[in-house]
C-alpha cells in the first residue's frame, strides 16, 4: 500500500505517538516541517514533512537531544564532513558497535596513552563508517 500524498495534523499526530500541538510547536522551531495550509488553516502533511517529523521525534524521543541540539544535528553544524540528513535517513544496525563494547585496557605503564587515544579514535571511525554503509 502507498503512502497517502497529503496526512492531516491528526494522522500525523497519531503516526508519531504526539499530540497535534505538538506538531504545531515543532512548526515553529524546525523549518523543515511545514505543511501545507488550506482553508481555515487546516494543516496538510507531505510525504517529506512526514519523514522530517519522524526524524525530529526520534532525536527528541528516542535518542534524547534537546531541542536545540536537534536543530543544530539537522541544520548540519556537526562538522564539515556530515552528512545529517544523510545519516539520519539511513537506518544504522547497532550490532556494528558490538565490538567497541570490550573495553580497552591502558596501564599506567604505557608511555604512549596518545598511541592508544589513536586507535580508539581509529576503530571508532571504522565503525562509524561500517554503520554508514548499511
Amino acid at each position: 500500500m502507498t503512502e497517502p500524498a497529503y496526512r492531516t495534523i491528526s494522522d500525523v499526530a497519531t503516526l508519531v505517538g504526539v499530540p497535534p500541538h505538538v506538531l504545531r510547536f515543532w512548526e515553529t522551531k524546525f523549518p523543515g516541517i511545514a505543511p501545507l495550509k488550506r482553508g481555515g488553516n487546516r494543516r496538510y502533511y507531505r510525504p517529506e514533512d512526514v519523514a522530517v517529523v519522524r526524524t525530529v521525534a526520534r532525536l527528541l524521543h528516542a535518542e534524547g537531544y534537546t531541542i536545540k541540539g536537534a536543530q543544530k544535528l539537522l541544520a548540519g553544524d556537526t562538522g564539515p564532513t556530515t552528512s545529517v540528513m544523510q545519516t539520519i535517513s539511513t537506518p544504522v544496525d547497532l550490532t556494528v558497535a558490538a565490538d567497541l563494547a570490550t573495553p580497552m585496557l591502558v596501564s599506567a605503564s604505557d608511555t604512549a596513552p596518545l598511541a592508544a587515544i589513536t586507535a580508539i579514535r581509529a576503530d571508532l571511525v571504522a565503525a562509524l563508517t561500517a554503520a554508514r554503509t548499511l
